[in-house]
């Protein structure tokens, strides 16, 4: 027997009347915040070269934002989902598959596209450096991969009648061979009896699109906060690595410096070590490792 509803429609009669146009319905977008590691360039063969955090960005092509910097990404297909299109804009924009994604967010603030009402599911993506042939789409200009800084302005703390409000503000720098883009990126807690509330904003902007800076930030903050606790960073890592090389990849992604032994002790069980050595590089040979797959 069919179950029927108030009006007396079964299922199958609900759904060949029903008329999708009688709400308004946004577009959706796959945005992607894909970083990696590399290696800046050193004078002095003999002294390791430092790394940097980077992320890759796309100089708009076409309206709106025109020559504006933004992450990749693209409109979700009717035949993909959110994810397929987050890997499929991951392939074109880098030729690289089968790699580490995970979905941050979505953003749905009103305004957030001048074009209509767009909502973001963004992603975030690890790679390795070395596997990466960055490509512009057919809607940008140039491809570029920029190197990351976000370091805390200020906090604040305000208690209210109804419970405490605790605000950051992050200064993302983002640097390339040509350009410089600068943004402030705010986070607001707001903490009561029953509920936690966390909402960012961008605060000021220079030559990013979109609200992509605030996305950008939240990535940051998501990767610094799981490279604490799991074995997030070695997604980053080429198949044999140095812990000196480990090291100094937790360090750019968290923006300080850590102590060696206390950080060797710390990633320990997340690492194996090999018969291999590093070779032709200017010092002496330091064992390399590889990852752990029991502790992953």
């Amino acid at each position: 027997m069919s179950i029927r509803d108030r009006n007396g429609l079964t299922e199958e009669q609900f759904l060949k009347q029903y008329d999708a146009g009688d709400f308004e319905r946004p577009s959706v977008a796959a945005d992607m915040v894909i970083f990696t590691v590399m290696e800046k360039e050193e004078s002095n063969y003999r002294k390791l070269p430092e790394k940097s955090l980077r992320v890759l960005l796309i100089q708009r092509g076409g309206h709106p934002f025109l020559g504006k910097w933004a992450l990749p990404g693209g409109f979700v297909r009717p035949s993909e989902t959110t994810e397929q299109a987050a890997e499929r804009e991951l392939r074109e924009e880098t030729g690289v598959d089968n790699v580490y994604l995970e979905q941050l967010y979505t953003f749905s603030d009103l305004g957030r596209d001048p074009r209509t009402w767009v909502m973001s599911c963004s992603y975030m993506a690890l790679i390795d450096s070395s596997k990466v042939e960055v490509r512009a789409g057919d809607d940008a200009d140039n491809a570029a991969w920029f190197e990351v800084s976000y370091s805390l302005l200020r906090e604040l703390k305000e208690i209210t009648p109804d419970g405490v409000v605790r605000t950051w503000q992050y200064e993302l720098e983002l640097t390339s061979e040509r350009e410089r883009l600068l943004a402030v990126v705010e986070r607001k807690v707001t903490s009561t009896e029953t509920s936690t509330r966390t909402e960012h904003a961008v605060v000021s902007n220079q030559g990013l699109a979109f609200d992509h800076a605030q996305i950008i930030g939240c990535a940051i903050e998501r990767l610094r906060g799981k490279i604490e606790y799991t074995s997030i960073a070695l997604h980053l890592m080429p198949k044999l690595f140095t812990l000196t090389d480990l090291q100094q990849v937790y360090e750019v992604v968290l923006g300080k410096e850590l102590l060696k032994a206390a950080f060797r002790r710390k990633v320990a069980h997340l690492v194996e070590e090999t018969d291999h050595y590093t070779e032709n590089a200017g010092h002496r040979p330091s064992r390399l490792y590889r990852r752990n797959w029991e502790m992953i």
